[in-house]
């Protein structure tokens, strides 16, 4: 069998994968472009990608090709009706990040709420060894304890902020973009209640029809001027010139975004502009990353490719 992994980096550096060796001859490439997967997947057999785009364009001449692994849960770069037409398998991961970005999620919020890089500083710079007193709580912070948290997406990771909400004494309370999600562990509510209601307000959705820009400058009129907002989902779901018009206007207070609409972020990204920290923290898209999240993802696509190898089926998407 011949393996080629187009985005190694995405693993990470720190991850030994090379126990993908066990099914047979494989390339190892760092980064590819899309102009690059072509070539490099021509012989394959197995293609192990991550955001490489898999349509006919890119994997058409691709002749021995029976299985695509994603390095991910999503699959947004695998057109799935060529596959289907191909005979290709696709499968992906999935619940290997639950709990770094649940952990995420609470860093963000806390680190927020309690308007760390504030402190920080005030240690940093001098200002508290001239301290009159043995503290200083000025800006004023609150507690989780007796907010209410708000959720939409509540999949496996919405529903590990649910109950890490919940054992902080957070009222909790959720919104199902899908119309689906029926529970009777916490109080589903309709948008607008969701909106006006949430102090901390956490999205955990998949980027649909349905989601994209669900929160636009409409839903953040709606939201709570102490309110903070976390988006660790897709960038989409989130309109970003309306978040900056919000933040700067003081709609919301508020907001943590591990994910962007454009990856890396694009120069001309509003929200850029904003470099108070105790207003906005951006991270770059690693909520997901922790060391141990990364090998469980990894060691998944051995799974799925042992499993495929077997005449079985394991996290099958086509």
């Amino acid at each position: 069998m011949k393996l080629v992994v187009l985005e190694k980096n995405s693993l990470g550096a720190d991850l030994d994968i090379s126990f993908y060796d066990d099914f047979g001859e494989v390339t190892y490439y760092d980064n590819t472009a899309a102009i690059e997967v072509a070539q490099r997947v021509a012989d394959a057999d197995i293609i192990i990608a991550n955001k490489a785009p898999l349509n006919e364009a890119t994997i058409g001449r691709a002749e021995n090709l029976k299985l695509i692994c994603e390095t991910a849960t999503g699959y947004n770069n695998v057109d799935l009706e060529f596959c289907r037409a191909r005979g290709i398998r696709v499968t992906n991961v999935v619940g290997y990040s639950t709990p770094v970005v649940a952990q995420h999620t609470f860093a963000m919020a806390l680190y927020l709420l309690e308007k760390l890089p504030v402190y920080d500083a005030y240690v940093k710079n001098g200002d508290y060894e001239k301290c009159p007193i043995f503290t200083c709580f000025e800006p004023f912070f609150t507690e989780l304890g007796g907010k209410t948290w708000g959720i939409i997406g509540l999949g496996n990771i919405g529903r590990k902020v649910a109950e890490i909400a919940k054992a902080f004494g957070c009222r909790v309370i959720y919104y199902s973009a899908s119309g689906k999600t029926v529970t009777d562990d916490f109080e589903r509510v309709d948008f607008d209640t969701l909106l006006s209601e949430s102090d901390i307000l956490s999205l955990h959705c998949p980027l649909t029809e349905r989601t994209q820009n669900i929160i636009d400058a409409g839903a953040l009129g709606k939201m709570k001027k102490t309110a903070i907002l976390i988006n660790v989902a897709r960038g989409p779901v989130v309109d970003e010139q309306a978040l900056y018009d919000a933040l700067t206007t003081g709609q919301i207070a508020a907001a943590g975004l591990d994910v962007l609409v454009q990856e890396p972020i694009s120069a001309d990204n509003p929200l850029n502009k904003i470099k108070d920290s105790t207003r906005l923290l951006i991270t770059p898209h690693m909520a997901w990353g922790s060391h141990e999240a990364r090998d469980r993802c990894a060691r998944g696509v051995y799974e799925n490719i042992k499993s495929f190898l077997a005449g079985k089926e394991r996290n099958v998407v086509v």
